[in-house]
């Protein structure tokens, strides 16, 4: 049974004082034992936050890195590096990594691949734009994410993958999907992870829907059978509005 998860993606907020108060008030809340809970801060802030953390259940997560180990890369950030700080789970292939860094499904193979050798754990984003979805394309755009970000890693590594579904269009727009759009694409995920693989690992791997989730919504949208969490963007960034999201579990 895929476990509950529960991240927040800080993308670029929060200085170093906004992430100790950020933190001290999630740190006063009462963590449900069932529901994994992960924030993703600034590189800055990493070690800071996870040094925060280190006796609580929250989990402090990277928001990318890159695909090599070392290197004359300037600005970049590798693996161990965020080993290093405490670091176990890295988010990749956001929709905002994908659209303004021009990450492509082949470098994301590449960083999934550098992930797994220096035994991270995978948060792999997909998600389909408006367009897409207009055009009656997101199918086929999911399908070819993952065919050729996820699907050439072995059966063993996929106790260390957790699929994020986030609609480009509703990302930060305030547009959601509907929870019955979220199941029926978190039930294709789910359908064509066992084509490739098997039933019983896509019966196992934890996929969460991020797309302007709120404490208003996400009660409904967990609910769904396929939906195991969510990737929380803005409400993430207030310490009730996250907690909210968290107890959403029916």
């Amino acid at each position: 049974m895929p476990k509950k998860i529960v991240a927040g993606n800080w993308k670029m907020n929060n200085d170093l004082s906004e992430t100790e108060t950020l933190l001290k008030n999630l740190k006063k809340q009462v963590i449900p034992e069932d529901v994994t809970v992960m924030v993703a801060p600034s590189f800055t802030n990493l070690y800071a936050a996870f040094e925060s953390v280190r006796e609580h259940p929250i989990e402090v997560v990277a928001q990318n890195m890159h695909q090599s180990v070392n290197g004359a890369f300037t600005g970049e950030v590798s693996a161990p590096m965020l080993k290093s700080v405490g670091i176990q789970t890295v988010i990749l292939g956001h929709s905002e990594r994908r659209a303004y860094f021009n990450e492509t499904n082949d470098l994301l193979a590449e960083k999934v691949n550098t992930a797994l050798e220096n035994e991270l754990k995978v948060i792999f984003c997909i998600g389909e734009e408006l367009n897409d979805r207009r055009n009656s394309d997101h199918f086929e755009v999911i399908q070819n994410q993952l065919e050729n970000g996820l699907f050439h890693i072995s059966e063993e590594s996929w106790s260390h993958i957790i699929i994020a579904y986030e609609p480009v269009w509703a990302i930060g727009t305030g547009e959601t999907a509907s929870p019955k759009q979220a199941q029926e694409m978190h039930e294709y995920i789910r359908k064509t992870i066992a084509k490739h693989y098997s039933h019983a690992i896509a019966n196992e791997v934890s996929i969460l829907y991020g797309g302007s989730v709120k404490p208003a919504n996400a009660t409904e949208i967990f609910a769904k059978k396929d939906v195991d969490g969510g990737l929380i963007g803005g409400a993430s960034l207030k310490a009730e509005d996250f907690m909210a999201i968290v107890n959403a579990f029916g």
